[in-house]
């Protein structure tokens, strides 16, 4: 404790020597004559202080137009310029943020330094810009290459310093800092220097009106992004409201049936078993995507209705016709339950008629062949063939094929009867235990999360 305490003293003292040395070093190397034209000098440093006042704080860093101010800055005027507005532009930063007092000399001492580098680089690589003797240079591309380079030089050195201060105060590694908040950024960074770098030539070229143009445009993208952000952040902050409703809402038919499978031991299985029979057999008749999906939601929550019963009609020794009634009102329940979920309708319907017989001798409704809905009736399939062949069932468990023979028995009266022979011939080809226990899993064919992100997405009509 004592060595980080000493740790970051020293580098706080360093920051100080950094800040005073790059204030020294702009005031040794400072020239009259950078502080002309006192347009530019004047329009520049409102442009750095009025951009940073607007600066708005983003995921992955800050937007600003003081750092196109500061760089035009850099390259235009020079040293002493440049460090006085970077520094003005920081003091008033770490007052409207309320900055501690580490976090201002980092600031100070960050600016200063990268922003009398660049500076002193740009004048050594291409001389004063202002001098009648260096205006081919000064209106070249040449000079725009030098400007950019000098720009992402400056970028690096800026962050080595931020990265090294957050290495030694929060301990997060480099190269972990590099990935995480340097290259997210890069490209805004590239984009600020080809800015920079275009209104520097601009003005070489053109004069101060024409850098009086851009940056009005300049502010107006600032607000206009700004506000794009903004709008952004309130658009994550309803789509995180609305997963944390769709949650809540399936999080309650999940524990439901958690809950009816504490009391059922056989009822996590059957459903997971049904899911997956349901699905294989979908696909096998050719459902497109979405018509999967739901007989798959149907077959994991057919029997979540179940739930209402008591331990006495859901462990029966002997039924009353009053136990019959509340068994035969499951689906209903099931589908009153599941229907409370927005866009969970069709599953609703579904798991309401999966008792209904092709014959009409089923419930609730008695409806007849086709007017069950298909997911319905790919459910009842599933759902009676697993119950046939379950081996925690109640009676010996059949054999696939007698299970297979019995289908075909009762197919046409309570199953549809060219889903039992689609089904079969999946059972043949794919194996009589495919969808059973060590493949399927409620859990895992409930995928909560997936569920949950596909309910809190908006509808589209």
């Amino acid at each position: 404790m004592l060595t980080s305490k000493l740790t970051q003293r020293l580098f706080w003292a360093a920051e100080l020597v950094l800040l005073v040395g790059a204030v020294g070093g702009a005031v040794a190397f400072s020239r009259a004559d950078e502080w002309h034209p006192y347009m530019l000098v004047i329009l520049l440093l409102a442009l750095a202080l009025s951009a940073q006042w607007f600066t708005v704080k983003t995921r992955s860093g800050t937007l600003s137009a003081s750092l196109v101010a500061l760089v035009l800055a850099m390259s235009l005027l020079g040293p002493a310029p440049a460090v006085a507005f970077g520094i003005a532009a920081m003091i008033l930063t770490s007052l409207l943020r309320r900055l501690s007092a580490s976090l201002w000399l980092s600031n100070l001492s960050t600016f200063a330094v990268f922003l009398f580098a660049g500076a002193m680089l740009v004048r050594a690589l291409a001389g004063d810009v202002h001098d009648p003797h260096n205006q081919h240079m000064a209106q070249s591309v040449t000079f725009g290459l030098i400007v950019f380079a000098v720009f992402m030089v400056t970028v690096v050195l800026n962050f080595a310093m931020v990265a090294l201060d957050v290495r030694l105060d929060e301990g997060r590694p480099l190269v972990r800092q590099v990935r995480e908040l340097f290259l997210p950024t890069l490209p805004g960074q590239l984009a600020t220097g080809a800015l920079a770098t275009i209104l520097a030539v601009a003005y070489t070229n053109l004069g101060l009106p024409v850098l009086f143009g851009a940056v009005v445009v300049l502010l107006i993208f600032q607000q206009l992004t700004v506000a794009l952000l903004r709008s952004e952040d309130r658009a994550d902050q309803l789509e995180a409201r609305s997963i944390q409703l769709a949650s809540l809402q399936f999080g309650v038919l999940a524990t439901l049936m958690d809950a009816l499978a504490l009391r059922d031991r056989t009822t996590a299985r059957h459903a997971a078993a049904v899911a997956r029979y349901a699905k294989a057999l979908a696909i096998e008749i050719g459902c497109g995507v979405d018509e999967q999906e739901l007989v798959h939601t149907a077959g994991l929550l057919h029997d979540i209705g179940k739930f209402t019963w008591s331990d006495r009609v859901l462990h029966p020794e002997q039924l009353t016709d009053e136990d019959l009634a509340v068994i035969h009102r499951h689906p209903q329940d099931g589908a009153t339950l599941v229907g409370k979920l927005d866009g969970y309708g069709p599953v609703a319907e579904a798991i309401l008629y999966h008792h209904e017989r092709v014959d009409g001798g089923g419930y609730p409704a008695g409806l007849i062949g086709s007017e069950i809905p298909l997911a319905s009736r790919i459910v009842a399939v599933c759902s009676t063939y697993d119950r046939m062949t379950a081996r925690e069932s109640y009676r010996a468990p059949m054999a696939p094929q007698e299970a297979m023979a019995e289908l075909r028995k009762v197919a046409g009266h309570q199953l549809d009867a060219e889903l039992v022979e689609s089904f079969i011939a999946l059972l043949q080809r794919e194996g009589p235990d495919f969808a059973q226990p060590g493949d399927s899993d409620f859990e895992t064919e409930l995928a909560f999360d997936q569920r949950v992100h596909k309910m809190a997405q908006p509808s589209r009509g």
